[in-house]
């Protein structure tokens, strides 16, 4: 009996070194590399004691909104170093927010993963042009490129002159009233706008914002917020049996039934089109209005360096991209352009002459001509994404080490790019609260750091619709400021500021509008 409970004791404690083996070489090089990067990063400047394995998780800020304007606290206060560090919990973060230092991650190949929390986004929009890295981005970037060519945007402006008339429409029962929130109203413009080029789809989202799909894209977009805040959320075992996660679902299933029917319906439309060229059509099918191309038609037809089509999920992935990120930023910086030139009636009376330069009395849609003259209005535009950048903060991974100013950065580490605090750094921008669109104009842009203004990122990771985005916002105010005068409701020390995916204010935008038929002069 004693040799077979030594044996027994043996047996056991053998199990105990090799789970506590498997255990140490499980745990030890994390623990190792946190080692290193905490003595590497010791000499880099940051607002908190820095506790082993804790960090500065202790006294940061739980809520999105909290958190960023404590970040934005923090740049105030450590304005005059070049970056500073963030720990929360084991994770070290840097955050930059000078062109001298936004440049060394931003203008190389070596740092274009995106941080971590983009992998929430995977489900939904799958790694197309924002999530993807490597040769994947390369090729995809290289290949959708040439749809973005000004020739093929002007091919949308149609789209964009009727959907702000239908907006113009729209705000025709608020003139001359009381305060209203406009911010839903230009959003759900801006969403028909990039479902309409980007799918060749109407939704009718500013007559119908209570369709399925509309609100399973701000369901989503609030999850996805929510779920990338809250560490506890991150495990998708867990995660998929809360309820979020089961709201997660559904509405992924709604996005993507959507626009798997948008893409099925496009081939089956450019299939009978080919064989309307071949001669079998009916007449009925001729007498057709032309459809209008759409982003999706081009993706249809692009290849790449191989000579290879796009695979069907590939289309989905950058369609799915172009609803999510061309509609609520665009929205975003036309309510801040509104809000601005709302409480600064001096530079809405100096686009109200030129628009009057540009269109006289005439309610004629805009013009790609046109466009090209709206040189304040673009300026306008500009200095709005300068005080309210519709991305306030976006984040990148050190694929390698590397020294910024002086100081060292190890691999793996996630550094944060703020441009609502860079867009305010003194020395580029004076007075630097101050709304001043002639900070914008051609001349006075001589000489500028470029990566001092990066509303739209900067580098090779830079957006690719930016001159889709500006021509969008051009055509949007300059359709609405030919028929209304714009009055803020609020005063912008009063606006609480939301800076999660997009900034935004957190109570919305208050406006009043009053018909040009009175006077302003």
């Amino acid at each position: 009996m004693e040799i077979k409970g030594d044996t027994e004791l043996l047996v056991w404690a053998a199990a105990a070194v090799i789970l506590l083996t498997l255990l140490a070489f499980s745990t030890i090089p994390p623990l190792l590399d946190y080692c290193r990067k905490w003595t590497s990063m010791r000499p880099i400047p940051g607002p908190g004691p820095n506790y082993p394995l804790v960090g500065d998780a202790l006294y940061l800020k739980p809520n999105g909104g909290d958190f960023f304007l404590q970040v934005i606290e923090f740049t105030e206060s450590f304005r005059s170093q070049p970056l500073l560090k963030l720990w929360i919990g084991p994770i070290p973060f840097i955050i930059v927010y000078h062109a001298e230092t936004v440049e060394p991650i931003l203008s190389t190949s070596k740092h274009m993963d995106k941080a971590y929390s983009y992998k929430f986004l995977h489900p939904w929009l799958g790694k197309g042009l924002l999530t993807s890295t490597g040769k994947k981005w390369r090729s995809r970037r290289k290949m959708i490129t040439p749809t973005f060519h000004f020739a093929i945007l002007s091919e949308f402006l149609e789209v964009m002159n009727e959907q702000s008339s239908i907006l113009v429409e729209k705000l025709k029962k608020r003139v001359d009233g009381n305060s209203f929130n406009c911010f839903m109203d230009i959003t759900l413009c801006a969403l028909d706008i990039i479902s309409e080029t980007a799918m060749g789809r109407k939704i009718h989202a500013q007559s119908n914002r209570d369709s399925e799909y509309i609100q399973a894209i701000y369901e989503m977009s609030d999850i996805i917020q929510r779920r990338q805040k809250m560490p506890w959320l991150w495990p998708d075992f867990v995660y998929s049996w809360l309820s979020d996660g089961k709201k997660h679902k559904r509405n992924l299933k709604i996005l993507h039934s959507f626009t798997d029917k948008a893409i099925l319906e496009r081939v089956e439309e450019i299939k009978k089109m080919g064989a309307e060229k071949q001669g079998v059509c009916s007449n009925s099918d001729l007498d057709k209005p032309k459809k209008r191309s759409a982003f999706l038609d081009m993706l249809l037809m692009a290849i790449d360096e191989s000579g290879n089509k796009l695979s069907y999920t590939d289309i989905r992935e950058e369609v799915d991209t172009f609803m999510f990120e061309g509609h609520d930023t665009t929205a975003a910086a036309l309510n801040w352009s509104l809000f601005l030139l709302g409480s600064h009636p001096e530079a809405q009376q100096q686009v109200q002459n030129e628009l009057n330069e540009v269109f006289g009395k005439s309610d004629r849609p805009v013009t790609m001509d046109d466009l090209k003259k709206l040189r304040y209005l673009e300026a306008v535009i500009k200095e709005a994404l300068r005080l309210f950048p519709s991305v306030p903060i976006f984040a990148r991974t050190v694929t390698e080490a590397c020294n910024i100013r002086g100081f060292h950065v190890p691999k793996g580490v996630n550094v944060v790019v703020v441009p609502y605090a860079l867009h305010r750094d003194p020395e580029y921008f004076p007075e630097p609260e101050e709304f001043r669109p002639e900070r914008f104009l051609p001349e006075n842009t001589i000489g500028r750091n470029p990566y001092a203004y990066i509303p739209f990122s900067a580098g090779l990771r830079n957006c690719i619709g930016q001159r889709f985005a500006i021509m969008e916002e051009k055509v949007v105010l300059s359709t609405i400021l030919r028929h209304y005068w714009v009055k803020a409701s609020q005063k912008r020390e009063e606006l609480c500021l939301l800076g999660e995916l997009i900034l935004r204010p957190q109570d919305g935008m208050w406006i009043q509008l009053e018909s040009l038929r009175v006077d302003k002069a």
